[in-house]
């Protein structure tokens, strides 16, 4: 059976290598940005994730042309005015920053998955995965960055319980530091503390995705928020050097917050016949 992906966000970055690692894994792979262009192999479609009625158009065109929606890879993102590591406190940042990070880095990711989750609940199957962040559990970046990463994981974790019997699952997952070509461009050994050799290509993260979305255990995690450094580590994926990144769990004082850790929050562990 034919696979269908859409990765809103997907003409650079994260998007992007999460793109190029659907296609490769025989995904048809559609994905949006605002001047409509995408890595080889995907299907580009253009958009302004700001615009109810052009998100609206994206999923139209999937549905008339591949009939089908398995997965939404919700990582639609817009850069505050002068973001690069957010160094003001948030009472001498402009308060118009809630306008990219709140208007776009969450509410797009809401309109968006509104629509899959009508073609996916009526074909009975699908996975709605939010790209979040550690921020939403220690300070990262600034107030309104934590603010609408913990929201994605909370908004993954209440639709997990409106989509239970529908056979779509909805995830948060925690990506670490990320080999952009931009950091990579810089010419550093480390960012914010952490090492670019043990940080994550665009492309893991999409190889994560496409075998989270293959788990014969995936409704098992609906509503869970996942590490991506250690979905790997379980699922045996590495970068594309070979190299397992690390996970950031210990550095920002312990794991996802959603659902509530009943005992211990503990990191996924490997399964015996994967490890």
């Amino acid at each position: 059976m034919s696979r269908v992906a859409l990765v809103t966000g997907g003409s650079r970055g994260v998007g992007q290598g999460v793109a190029r690692s659907l296609v490769d894994d025989g995904w048809t792979t559609y994905v949006t940005s605002r001047h409509g262009t995408g890595p080889e192999g995907a299907i580009a479609l253009a958009c302004d994730h700001t615009d109810d009625a052009a998100v609206a158009a994206v999923f139209d065109e999937i549905a008339s042309s591949s009939g089908q929606l398995d997965l939404l890879v919700n990582n639609a993102w817009a850069a505050p005015k002068g973001f690069g590591g957010f160094s003001d406190p948030f009472w001498k940042r402009p308060v118009d920053d809630w306008d990219t990070l709140i208007g776009v880095g969450l509410r797009a990711h809401y309109v968006a998955s509104v629509h899959a989750a009508q073609l996916m609940t009526e074909a009975g199957r699908g996975l709605i995965t939010n790209i979040s962040s550690f921020g939403s559990r220690g300070h990262l970046h600034s107030v309104l960055y934590g603010m609408s990463k913990t929201a994605l994981d909370k908004m993954a974790a209440d639709m997990a319980v409106e989509l239970k019997g529908t056979g779509v699952s909805a995830i948060s997952l925690w990506l670490g530091l990320i080999r952009t070509e931009l950091l990579l461009s810089l010419g550093i050994d480390e960012f914010a503390g952490f090492s670019l050799q043990r940080a994550e290509d665009p492309e893991f993260v999409g190889r994560v995705i496409s075998r989270l979305a293959q788990d014969p255990d995936l409704a098992a995690h609906s509503g869970h928020t996942l590490v991506t450094a250690e979905l790997g580590a379980r699922y045996g994926i590495v970068n594309n050097d070979g190299t397992p990144p690390d996970s950031h769990r210990g550095a920002f004082g312990g794991g996802p917050l959603f659902p509530p850790a009943i005992e211990t929050d503990q990191a996924v562990e490997p399964r015996k016949d994967e490890s």
